[in-house]
């Protein structure tokens, strides 16, 4: 099994939650799972680790706070992330012509730096009648054959 580092990007802490859903539906499925809620580059192991971001967005398509030092630190890091395989989960409300930008950016981002994406961005509208613990549970769920 896999063992994931999920970092987190929250403002308002509903990103925090789904995060908290992931790792307890990752666990479940068997890997080994730990959340970054003030994510360090220095501090997050990326040799046969996967990422998982889950993410908010802010303000004009911005980072949340939390997660801006991890951003400008990844952008300008020397690390070999090819063997870094990679998933984000971004919230957000689509009545903003910035949804889900900052999980967009970061996607990007981990692709230019040589990761890997595992499975496509998921993109959890707060404007809709959701459970986004639920719906992020669910879509690893149903993608757990792609998890390893």
């Amino acid at each position: 099994m896999a063992s994931f580092q999920i970092i987190v990007g929250s403002m308002l802490g509903t990103t925090e939650y789904v995060a908290e859903a992931c790792e307890e539906t990752l666990i479940e499925l068997g890997h080994e799972a730990t959340v970054h809620l003030s994510p360090n580059i220095a501090e997050i192991p990326y040799k046969d680790q996967t990422w998982l971001v889950c993410t908010s967005t802010h303000g004009a398509g911005d980072y949340p706070d939390n997660i801006q030092r991890f951003i400008l630190d990844l952008e300008t890091c020397e690390y070999d992330l090819t063997h870094t395989p990679f998933l984000v989960i971004g919230v957000g409300d689509s009545n903003y012509d910035t949804f889900c930008m900052a999980a967009k950016n970061i996607k990007k981002l981990l692709v230019t730096k040589g990761c890997k994406q595992k499975i496509e961005l998921l993109t959890l509208d707060m404007d809709q009648d959701i459970d986004p613990e639920l719906n992020s549970q669910q879509w690893l769920s149903d993608h757990k054959d792609h998890l390893s």
